[in-house]
């Protein structure tokens, strides 16, 4: 009986400790129920809204490019985008699988099966996969008939979405071709380095030219559509819509009137000195800016590309095949803002530093026999008496020679950089290259490492042998020192010929008098200098963008002509110099007598003929006019065309006209696209120049044979007009200035790219080569 009762007590415990148990968990249950229901009853509640929400992004266009008239040089249009929306949808592969098979045919996946698109889509689903929460790109340009597919089985391809996107638009094909730049896709690096800015994968930005360099106003502001949808991710209603902000336009210097007739000019020419004989003449540059401003009127690089590769829905054999094109002909290299050496048309520097320093007086005059030392001008039998104004007008090697030789480097060094050479103008492209003033330590540095590597060669040789040497027995250090001998004899040779190079010698001087040598300057360079001679010596910052507006009109930021500085050259010898460059217009025997024959405006001039080495000359002209009141300058570069006064020249020529001509003609600001393509196509037609006559300017058939310069003997002794013959290191001979198997860095002697690393393809294919500068001096040859 009494064990019963203690079993029954401890029981009753039990019951008591269980149902404490129970109470406290009910109790918390009760506790936790109400804090959720009355205190994060809000959170939950918008979690559970936000399940059923989709916030899809609007793309906003991005701002329009216009030139000085109002003419939208690039504009905007839609196309359309498939996205794959991924959260709430359970089923993704089955979703993916029947998406591929829509997709079959699509240049985004062109050649490509069904297996292979569907593994691409995943792919694209990989790459964000730390931002699910947002729409993935999965097609972009796809046709009409794509999307009426995807419509008509939207039921069953939850969480994909079709949306609208602008693109670049270019009315005018390749105007203003490579400045513009181009729009691509941003790559995981770009979106990386930019994340704070607020790009989302997918996004588009400036890569290159105007559109990188003002990606900030250019681009918009995101919109956004907020959708309601469905357990499988299928919009259901729209809940509101956010606009996107277009972002701000462009007003360019450009007049987009002359830009054509610029770049129809140097394709005519380039094309006309190819029918010559000048086979490897392919590209060129052409600059022409307002004097009284430094407003850049025209900005032309040849050959250019068709712009619309970056916003076409291009197949990928298309792309390759276009992209290839544009690597083999380095169409996205702005030759404009690349590397040429000047040759006479920087005689002008040579003249101001000789006048302002004393060196010479406006009378001063040599007699030219044709020669000087060891140099033979490009004119046998020499100009007779000349003074400046006359050496400038018929470009006199020997007249430059001679006042080169009483300046020394430094001088002529420091007046070009007067002028503004050797330093980037601050032009708003990336990439601008500075240029490259020669001198004594330019001349060592660029030499130094040459050397540096030849003797390490040399001491690693000597290192082996002399492990070999100490453990070969007498018999063989006979044969391995002569080996040794063997292999540090061409050695020992290329050191000798660069340890010569090393050193600042007078053909050195020489050669940068007549603008050869390591002289290299952009064509912008080139005509701003010519720009600060014209408008009595003022130096301006060359600007290309005037202002940027709005989308509702307002002037967002504004652009003013900015003075670098005053050259300090006295206003005696910039008359001077502009009035040894009329010359060069006038005859009997001004170098540009001839193409400029029978204008209705005054203007001066100088050419240019640069040698470069395993290549034909570059041509170069620059120029300003009116004579009397400037208002423009330029400067032009045809690549391997031959002598400046024709192949560059005749572009020059055209160049003027079409400025002068289009001056009078009515504006196309507010025309519509169609009626302002006309207007550009109806711009006058240049003028032909006269042919015959001394100094004409016709496009001369291509030198097979030694040029003038070289005297019989030279020509016999293969001496190179750019060094004495007894200027040469022990045992050399008569070797060419720069030794072939010794060159410094350098290429195939074309335009030096800017330095810029925006010229890469926005997907396939590579960037386009690039070429070094070769150090070759030189001299001038035939005008």
């Amino acid at each position: 009986m009494a064990t019963n009762g203690v079993t029954a007590k401890s029981l009753e415990k039990k019951l008591r400790v269980l149902l404490g148990m129970v109470i406290a968990a009910f109790t918390v249950l009760v506790i936790r129920l109400a804090y959720l229901q009355l205190v994060e009853a809000d959170k939950y509640q918008m979690m559970a809204q936000q399940n059923h929400l989709r916030l899809i992004p609007i793309m906003a266009p991005r701002g329009e490019i216009l030139d000085r008239n109002g003419v939208r040089i690039v504009g905007n249009q839609p196309v359309y985008t498939i996205s794959f929306a991924y959260l709430g949808i359970e089923d993704t592969d089955r979703v993916i699988a029947r998406l591929a098979r829509i997709l079959v045919g699509e240049k985004t996946f062109q050649g490509m099966s069904v297996a292979e698109i569907e593994q691409e889509i995943h792919k694209k689903l990989n790459e964000q996969k730390l931002r699910l929460y947002e729409p993935v790109p999965i097609a972009d340009k796809v046709s009409s008939e794509t999307v009426s597919r995807i419509e008509e089985q939207r039921l069953e391809l939850p969480g994909v979405l079709i949306d609208v996107r602008p693109v670049r638009h270019y009315p005018y094909g390749d105007l203003l071709v490579p400045t513009l730049g181009y729009v691509g896709i941003m790559d995981q690096k770009e979106l990386e380095e930019n994340k704070d800015k607020g790009y989302r994968l997918g996004d588009s930005w400036g890569k290159d030219g105007l559109e990188k360099s003002f990606e900030s106003y250019l681009r918009g502001q995101r919109g956004a559509r907020q959708v309601e949808v469905d357990a499988q991710g299928r919009p259901v209603r729209d809940l509101g819509i956010k606009e996107p902000v277009p972002g701000n336009n462009l007003v360019l210097t450009i007049d987009a009137r002359l830009q054509r007739a610029v770049q129809d000019a140097l394709a005519r020419g380039i094309a006309r000195v190819q029918k010559e004989g000048y086979s490897q003449a392919r590209a060129g540059a052409a600059v022409v800016l307002d004097v009284r401003t430094g407003e850049i009127l025209a900005l032309a690089s040849h050959p250019t590309y068709d712009p619309t590769i970056f916003t076409r829905d291009l197949s990928r054999q298309e792309w390759n095949a276009a992209w290839a094109k544009i690597a083999r002909d380095q169409s996205l290299l702005n030759r404009a803002i690349a590397l040429y050496p000047p040759a006479s048309t920087f005689k002008m520097v040579v003249a101001a530093a000789a006048l302002e320093l004393g060196k010479i007086t406006p009378q001063f005059a040599i007699n030219d026999t044709g020669r000087y030392k060891y140099k033979v001008d490009w004119k046998p039998g020499g100009h007779g008496r000349v003074d400046v104004v006359r050496a400038l007008k018929v470009s006199c090697d020997t007249f430059f020679w001679t006042v080169g030789a009483m300046l020394g480097p430094e001088p002529i060094a420091r007046y070009a950089r007067e002028f503004g050479l050797g330093q980037k103008t601050g032009l708003e492209l990336p990439g601008e290259h500075a240029g490259r003033i020669p001198g004594p330590e330019q001349k060592y540095n660029l030499w130094k490492p040459l050397l540096d590597s030849v003797q390490k060669q040399m001491d690693d040789i000597r290192k082996e042998y002399e492990k070999r040497l100490a453990s070969a027995g007498e018999g063989e250090k006979a044969t391995l020192e002569r080996e040794m001998n063997r292999r540090l004899a061409p050695l020992q040779d290329r050191y000798n010929k660069i340890e010569w190079e090393l050193k600042w010698r007078e053909y050195d001087t020489l050669d940068m008098a007549i603008g050869q040598g390591n002289n290299y300057y952009t064509p912008l360079q080139l005509a701003n200098y010519v720009a600060a001679i014209a408008n009595g010596g003022v130096l301006y910052k060359p600007y290309l963008v005037k202002k940027v507006v709005a989308p509702d009109g307002q002037t967002v930021a504004q652009f003013s002509p900015q003075e670098i500085r005053r050259v300090n050259v006295s206003g005696r010898t910039l008359e001077i110099l502009r009035r040894g460059m009329h010359e060069v217009t006038l005859p009997p025997d001004g170098t540009a007598a001839g193409v400029l024959a029978g204008t209705g405006y005054s203007s001066a001039a100088k050419t240019g003929t640069a040698e470069v080495h395993g290549h034909d000359n570059h041509a170069l002209f620059v120029a300003f006019a009116p004579y009397e009141k400037p208002e423009v300058a330029l400067a032009v570069v045809v690549e391997y065309g031959g002598h400046g006064s024709s192949a560059a020249g005749s572009v020059a020529r055209e160049i003027l006209d079409a400025y002068f001509n289009l001056k009078n003609a009515p504006p196309t600001a507010g025309l519509s696209v169609e009626r302002a393509t006309g207007a550009l196509r109806a711009a006058p037609v240049p003028s032909r120049r006269p042919a015959g006559g001394s100094g004409s300017g016709n496009v001369q058939p291509r030198r097979t044979t030694t040029p003038p310069d070289a005297s019989p003997g030279e020509q016999r002794q293969g001496v190179s007009p750019g060094r004495p013959a007894g200027e040469f290191p022990p045992g050399a001979g008569n070797e060419q200035s720069t030794p072939p198997d010794v060159l410094p860095p350098a290429g195939g002697g074309g335009a030096v790219p800017p330095s810029n690393t925006g010229n890469q393809p926005p997907n396939n294919g590579s960037p386009p080569p690039s070429q070094d500068v070769p150090g070759i001096p030189g001299h001038e040859s035939n005008e």
